[in-house]
């Protein structure tokens, strides 16, 4: 059973569906007509009856934001079923004859999502593009990761004219450093016209994202869903050697710690203050009685119990091998053998693509033993396909436990009964850091198999370094904040340059949802620039006259009255109307005949109050008008005289529609004579209605020129970020003013975190010349990154004259590091050589067996990295000045790509296809230059 069947359906009162509050100042493409309506109407019947479990409240009600022609973000426990709501908004963008996007924060996501939807659309139906994987890019639904979307929209692919929706799964990825501004470049870039569907875990502010998204795009409604589709149990489990056993406690009672967990944590934190230190005594010494329990009790408790499957997450790739090799030498078999015969044919079937030699390499032996004992390790160290297996077999229930580091808590379908979290705090890279509550609720959420467990259950052992009370804080806690890693980078920098004005840029950038967490007001205020800047545009093209030009007429106009003689001429030309005279006006959104019901003095200023064609009821004083109002035709006034009643206002609106009225004679009530005679506009028989454009286009501008003003006054910091980043590229070469130089094109199309050292290297020259054995290597420096705490190997170079251009490109790292710590600038990452030794032998033909065992590499580090280089050469192969490194680019990521790496796909490469959309748009500025 999938995780989206039958659970009770609950109360209304859990879900939480707000309209934004800050509607979208500007045009929405929602539809209302009655087609439309039908159309929606018969697919909702449709999809629920394609699903035979009812749908939860907030899947109904974020389907209900869809059918409104609105976005729609949904915050809901892992597991509780938000697919479906991605699945009714392509299927929606289908039936209107749309594509859909399906984006993922990962590879393996996406990869997964691809299946999901193949078995839903058929392989025809759907594509898959990774960076390093394209099939059928031309598909109706496409998934790929958001990079890939990004850099299409920068591209400006024609596959987006005919998108009708996004979907942008785990969108809280928003807050990740590295990654996070590429959602924000999505959601802010995206045309108008596509609609997106959000899907987040549960955070504390998703009724803020909503609202910034909503802010820049348009109607985007929150749907926040609190309940988990399980019951989650939360248990804590100490050993004790003064009673030989292993407790079992619940965290939490009543909804508060339990006080006899805390009392046991309590009596041995007593005994520590009592310990002798002169004794050698130490703090985990004196709390010898309680202990860890190690990882085989813990399994035999959760056999037990009827706890399995479980998912045991431990930090560190090593200590998850361990943990899986010491747990099935322990003698620990979980599986019948009907189980193993079909663990072993899953294992064949993915693996087949490996050849033996590699296969052993990789430990392949000791692999399938532990999977057909039911106990696995999963990490990133693995190679893909081997993950995949496990994945598999753990997904049909095969595998019963699974040592795990955190990365399978990334949106990778795979719940669990059982969840364990061995430690509370991890290693970043650079320290130890403690689980915050949005990274335990992410690791707990797998706990819980809908449709099959009544409840999962969440296990946090003992530890001598964390205090009970800490553990059931994190239990209870439930604030998970998102905060925007925004901030320009240099290829935003130039993709910004090449496609905008300078105005445009700053104003997509005072969009990010950072300048809203900012200041909100500023996103809001550059919203309201934007529609008006839109709304003068069309008033003062529909200004222009096919007889001359109407600015000059204008002029001339005023000319011959002060700005003072108009208004007395206005003032006058309403001081002599009368009730019941019919004019023309322009108030707000009504433009068309009123009829005058009242005329007074107040202060010397006459105010004038008019009933419209829509019964309404509007003051006027002689800011109003650009010219005195002339009278079109007169009703009568209804007996008795009371303006003030509305069946007064009915009858003088009646006798309005009936009102024969005489032409426009192109004279004020004033008598003043209009220059008709002497300008050629004069003759435009619809100049009246263009100079009352041109009269609200000044208007606007007038309005324009103050909200620019308020956006100058405001604290932008994301646009002064900005700005270091302008001024660093003017510096170096890569613009002149607001225009990209033919640097500046090669920049735009880098796409990687060192992008402007990559392309301060190829200017350099540092990569000509080079074999593709050696390109391979040196451009291995940009994307390995040492980060074991034990110090790097020293590097090898294949020979002196590599060692000297690498040299050359550590020095110009370092002026440029110096240069952006001076700009203010976060520098950029240092390139790393270690990894030149391995890419050089690889693309030199080397074997697996040979690479790895003299560079003491995981495989799926191996491939991970492989994978990198290669999406980095072919990036080279686009940009890069030189043909002859473009070619030697193009035979390197040919060479590399082979072996593991090749097998590693998770499908089979389709055949040659042409050069995608962003690829041929680079290469075609790239001739430009």
């Amino acid at each position: 059973m999938s995780r989206d069947d039958a659970v009770p359906e609950r109360a209304l009162s859990d879900v939480s569906v707000r309209p934004s509050t800050e509607p979208f100042d500007g045009p929405t493409d929602a539809p209302s007509d009655a087609p439309f309506e039908e159309r929606r109407a018969e697919l909702r019947a449709g999809f629920v009856e394609r699903h035979p479990f009812r749908l939860d409240v907030f899947q109904r009600r974020a389907m209900d934001c869809l059918d409104r022609g609105h976005g729609v973000l949904v915050a809901a426990p892992t597991g509780s079923g938000k697919t479906i709501v991605a699945e009714y908004g392509i299927a929606g963008a289908l039936a209107d004859g749309k594509r859909a996007f399906y984006t993922a924060p990962i590879k393996a996501l996406s990869n997964q999502k691809y299946r999901e939807l193949v078995a839903i659309y058929g392989a025809e139906g759907v594509g898959l593009l990774t960076g390093d994987n394209a099939i059928n890019g031309e598909a109706p639904v496409v998934v790929m990761t958001t990079e890939v979307l990004r850099n299409m929209i920068y591209a400006r692919s024609r596959a987006l004219s005919s998108l009708g929706v996004v979907v942008l799964d785990e969108v809280h990825f928003i807050q990740d450093t590295y990654r996070g501004p590429v959602w924000e470049e999505v959601i802010i870039h995206l045309p108008a016209h596509v609609r997106l569907v959000c899907l987040s875990a549960t955070v504390s502010n998703a009724n803020e994202l909503a609202d910034w998204i909503t802010t820049v795009r348009g109607p985007t409604e929150p749907v926040v869903e609190q309940t988990r589709p399980v019951r989650l149990d939360q248990l804590y489990f100490v050993g004790d050697r003064t009673s030989d056993k292993l407790h079992v406690f619940p965290t939490l009672v009543d909804g508060r710690p339990n006080p006899e967990a805390a009392r046991l944590d309590a009596e041995a934190a007593r005994g520590t203050r009592k310990g002798d230190p002169r004794k050698g005594g130490s703090k985990q010494q004196s709390r010898r009685t309680l202990f860890m329990p190690s990882r085989g009790d813990v399994v035999d408790r959760l056999a037990e119990r009827d706890m399995l499957p479980a998912i045991y997450f431990i930090f560190s790739r090593s200590q998850c091998d361990d943990a899986a090799r010491s747990v099935g030498r322990a003698g620990v078999r979980l599986t019948s053998v009907g189980e193993q015969h079909r663990i072993r044919a899953i294992a064949e079937a993915r693996l087949s693509g490996f050849d033996s030699a590699d296969l052993e390499v990789l430990g392949h032996g000791a692999f399938l033993t532990q999977l057909e004992a039911g106990i696995a390790a999963h990490h990133a160290g693995m190679v893909p396909p081997f993950k995949e297996v496990v994945e598999a077999c753990f997904a049909e229930g095969l595998v019963k436990v699974v040592f795990a580091t955190e990365t399978l808590a990334v949106g990778i379908n795979m719940p669990a009964r059982t969840v364990v979290i061995e430690k509370l705090s991890k290693f970043s890279g650079e320290r130890h850091t403690f689980l915050t509550p949005g990274e335990y609720t992410q690791l707990t959420g797998r706990a819980g198999r809908r449709g099959i467990d009544e409840v999962g259950q969440a296990v946090v052992l003992w530890s001598p370094f964390v205090p009970f009370d800490q553990v059931a804080a994190l239990a209870l806690s439930r604030s998970f904040h998102l905060h925007s890693a925004f901030r320009p980078t240099y290829n935003m920098a130039a993709n910004l340059i090449g496609r905008y004005t300078r105005a445009e840029a700053n104003r997509l950038l005072n969009l990010s949802f950072a300048q809203y967490q900012a200041d909100r007001d500023l996103v809001k205020i550059e919203v309201r620039l934007q529609r008006r800047e839109f709304q003068l545009a069309e008033l003062r093209e529909s200004a222009v006259s096919p007889f001359g030009d109407i600015e000059d007429y204008r002029a001339a106009q005023s000319r011959r009255l002060t700005e003072r003689d108009v208004a007395s001429v206005v003032e006058a030309g309403l001081d002599a109307l009368r009730p019941g005279d019919v004019i023309h006006i322009s108030h707000g959104a009504y433009t068309g005949r009123a009829a005058v019901s009242t005329i007074a003095q107040r202060k010397g200023t006459t105010r004038i109050q008019v009933i419209t064609t829509q019964r309404a009821s509007v003051t006027l004083t002689a800011e109003d008008f650009d010219a005195a109002p002339e009278v079109l035709g007169h009703v009568e006034v209804p007996i008795p005289y009371a303006p003030h009643r509305t069946a007064f206002v009915k009858d003088l609106a009646r006798g309005l529609d009936r009102a024969q009225l005489a032409p426009q004679r192109g004279q004020s009530r004033s008598g003043r004579q209009r220059d008709d005679l002497v300008h050629p506009v004069s003759r435009d028989p619809d100049l009246r209605r263009r100079l009352e454009r041109a009269g609200q286009a000044d208007r606007i501008a007038r309005e324009v020129a103050q909200l620019r003003g308020k956006v100058d006054d405001r604290d932008r910091s994301v646009a002064r970020d900005f700005d270091r980043v302008l001024a660093m590229l003017s510096k170096r070469g890569y613009t002149e003013g607001w225009t990209l130089t033919p640097a500046g094109h090669l920049l735009a199309g880098l796409f990687h975190e060192c992008d402007l050292l990559v392309a301060e290297v190829l200017r350099a020259g540092l990569l000509d010349g080079l074999d593709p054995a050696a390109l391979a290597g040196m451009v291995s420096v940009f994307v390995y990154e040492h980060r074991s705490s034990e110090p790097a190997p020293a590097p090898w170079f294949p020979s002196k004259a590599f060692r000297d251009r690498w040299r050359s490109v550590e020095a110009l790292s370092d002026d440029l590091r110096r240069a952006e710590e001076r700009a203010g600038l976060l520098p950029h990452r240092m390139p790393d050589p270690t990894y030149v030794a391995v890419a050089y032998a690889w693309a030199a033909g080397e074997s697996f067996a040979e690479v790895v065992a003299a560079e003491d590499l995981s495989g799926g580090d191996f491939v991970r990295t492989m994978r990198q280089l290669i999406d980095l050469l072919r990036q080279l192969v686009i940009v890069a000045p030189a043909s002859t490194t473009r070619q030697a680019a193009d035979r390197a990521a040919e060479m590399l790509h082979r072996g593991v790496v090749a097998a590693s796909l998770p499908v089979p490469e389709p055949a040659p296809d042409p050069t995608p959309e962003p690829a041929r748009e680079h290469a075609r500025l790239r001739d430009m230059t």
